[in-house]
């Protein structure tokens, strides 16, 4: 490992790889050699969470944390009461949830949805 690390170093002085790189890398070396990982213990993805964050201009924030085992269930039932309540409907017609679902079948993993308007507002949704 020792010859590793001083190819890593090697790498920084050469100016192939930077100091916050060359740290991954030789962390990954230590890592492997004790047979550990930085991550304790991987999460199952039905315990993940959907993160849904909406930030406005007009600080008409939204914060929604679902647990993916919920997920499929509350989409439906949330997105056809949203389109049953007139203030809502204009927002969710043009809604597609079964991006989200199959995005969920597939166990898709970090952001979906990124949206920034030329207002400031910004939507996210993640799964993490």
């Amino acid at each position: 490992m020792k010859t590793e690390i001083e190819k890593v170093l090697s790498m920084v002085q050469e100016g192939k790889v930077d100091a916050a790189k060359a740290s991954e890398l030789i962390e990954v070396l230590n890592n492997r050699e004790t047979g550990s990982s930085s991550s304790a213990k991987p999460v199952a993805y039905a315990d993940k969470t959907l993160k849904i964050r909406v930030v406005s201009s007009d600080n008409d924030n939204v914060s929604v944390n679902l647990p993916i085992k919920l997920i499929k269930v509350m989409l439906k039932a949330g997105y056809n009461i949203a389109g049953n309540i007139p203030q809502s409907e204009k927002y969710v017609k043009d809604l597609d949830i079964d991006i989200l679902i199959e995005a969920i079948e597939n166990e898709l993993d970090g952001p979906i949805v990124d949206i920034k308007s030329a207002d400031g507002d910004t939507v996210s949704v993640i799964i993490e």
